[in-house]
């Protein structure tokens, strides 16, 4: 069941910033954030970070799995069975930010994908995409898979150091608009996020609303 002003923010592989753009996009549409699976809770989880760095609500995980590993091992592991009706959009007033766990094609099951569930949602996505060596391969297949299920992409954003070639390239064989590029931040704080932000442009998101 799709919801207005929803969007899931996915990535290209896990650990190449989708948090940290997911709580700055957080922030800037005053939405609420949601992490439906969360494998790894040693340290600060996904929530946690967003909800520093954004200072918006947080909903809890539909699941909280202590293995840092793909959903389904981590579910197997502990004995659960990840049910996809309880990964239904929540109904929140304003909008809604979704970050999804790794990659689209990360198994929650033996059987489903993170991709069979976003695509039930029927809402847009944005792709989170590193700059670094290999990106093109990953990017371009991320923007196949979506595609062929159906799914709005409202773009892609880089996350990394600045490379144009293949930030171009991205989008001009990948047909798909750029929501600009977020490099590491360091100092990473709710301030030095917000000022980063403000170089994205976020009116593809809005255009597929």
């Amino acid at each position: 069941m799709s919801r207005p002003e929803t969007v899931v923010v996915t990535g290209t592989d896990t650990d190449i910033g989708k948090t940290v753009f997911s709580a700055g996009l957080t922030a800037a549409l005053q939405a609420s954030y949601w992490k439906p699976v969360q494998s790894g809770l040693e340290g600060p989880t996904d929530s946690d970070t967003v909800a520093r760095l954004s200072g918006r609500p947080v909903l809890p995980e539909a699941y909280r799995l202590r293995l840092p590993a793909s959903p389904h091992l981590s579910a197997a592991r502990e004995g659960v069975q990840i049910d996809p009706v309880r990964l239904a959009l929540p109904e929140v007033p304003g909008p809604l930010v979704v970050e999804g766990a790794g990659g689209l094609l990360v198994p929650l099951t033996r059987r489903i994908l993170f991709l069979d569930v976003i695509a039930g949602w029927g809402v847009p996505v944005i792709l989170a995409a590193r700059t670094a060596l290999g990106t093109i391969n990953h990017t371009l297949l991320s923007l196949e898979a979506l595609r062929a299920r159906g799914v709005r992409v409202a773009g892609v954003v880089f996350l990394g150091k600045e490379v144009a070639d293949t930030q171009s390239v991205i989008c001009e064989i990948g047909r798909v608009a750029t929501l600009g590029r977020l490099p590491r931040l360091d100092p990473l704080t709710p301030t030095t996020l917000a000022a980063a932000f403000a170089g994205l442009d976020l009116s593809p998101l809005h255009e597929v609303w």
